[in-house]
């Protein structure tokens, strides 16, 4: 997709996007969720945060696309959208490094 063709709705979901892992506890979600699949319990003791505060972040996240979830018992479970979450997260990181070197 060229960028100069880019819509203005596009552009609105894009800076949503960014917005969403711009709050350093939801890239640490993420970035936990990399790992794989997680319930809010175990989001929680990876990170040493309260469960209100992980289940505010995931919710923020999920209306984003960034984290979708799914009933596994009485359970629900945690996992990144799709690759491309991870694949953004990954080059992100990646140029980071570029730019502090």
């Amino acid at each position: 997709m060229a960028l100069e063709k880019t819509s203005e709705e596009h552009i609105q979901k894009v800076s949503r996007f960014f917005k969403s892992i711009s709050d350093p506890t939801r890239l640490k979600i993420l970035m936990a969720l990399s790992e794989g699949e997680m319930n809010v319990s175990t989001i929680v003791q990876k990170l040493e945060m309260e469960q209100s505060a992980v289940s505010h972040q995931l919710k923020q996240l999920r209306e984003n696309h960034l984290v979708k979830s799914r009933k596994e018992g009485k359970s629900v479970v945690y996992s990144l959208d799709d690759q491309h979450v991870l694949d953004i997260l990954s080059k992100t990181f990646i140029h980071m490094g570029h730019v502090e070197d």
